[in-house]
């Protein structure tokens, strides 16, 4: 197979409309610009919220609040989702992202108690729930803050 030999699946491709091209092609003259103005013109038209000079929406109304950009944020893993590991089994936030159960380690983990645990596990995180906490350590395991 060639590059030249390639093409688009039937059906998938439009072809483009051929602005510009006479009066019998139904896009001819102003080619569907309309009359003069400066959205006629080639570069023509405005930013993206611009309303004519009137104050644009985004800066009349008030802002609130700030973004904390030393908020830490942690990837929330429910009791629940850590009864498909073996028992006694030690459990980080790499070996979790190793098993597939989050995708990003982020700063860290934190366990929330939703969902009932069935093994007794040595869980390593940032920070736990207290329901989490109590349901590790009713189950025979441990919760260990790292």
């Amino acid at each position: 197979m060639k590059l030249s030999e390639l093409s688009p699946v039937a059906g998938s491709a439009k072809e483009s409309k051929r602005k510009g091209r006479g009066p019998g092609s139904g896009n001819g003259k102003t080619a569907g610009r309309g009359q003069k103005g400066q959205k006629a013109r080639s570069g023509g038209g405005v930013r993206p919220g611009f309303e004519g000079g009137q104050m644009p929406l985004t800066r009349r109304l008030p802002k609130r609040g700030f973004t904390n950009i030393f908020a830490k944020q942690y990837v929330e893993v429910n009791i629940e989702d850590l009864n498909k590991f073996d028992a006694d089994t030690e459990i980080t936030a790499q070996f979790l992202k190793e098993k597939g159960v989050i995708s990003k380690v982020k700063d860290g983990i934190v366990i929330l108690g939703r969902g009932e645990l069935e093994k007794s596990l040595v869980v390593k995180a940032k920070r736990f729930s207290k329901t989490a906490q109590e349901k590790i350590a009713n189950a025979g395991g441990k919760a260990e803050v790292i």
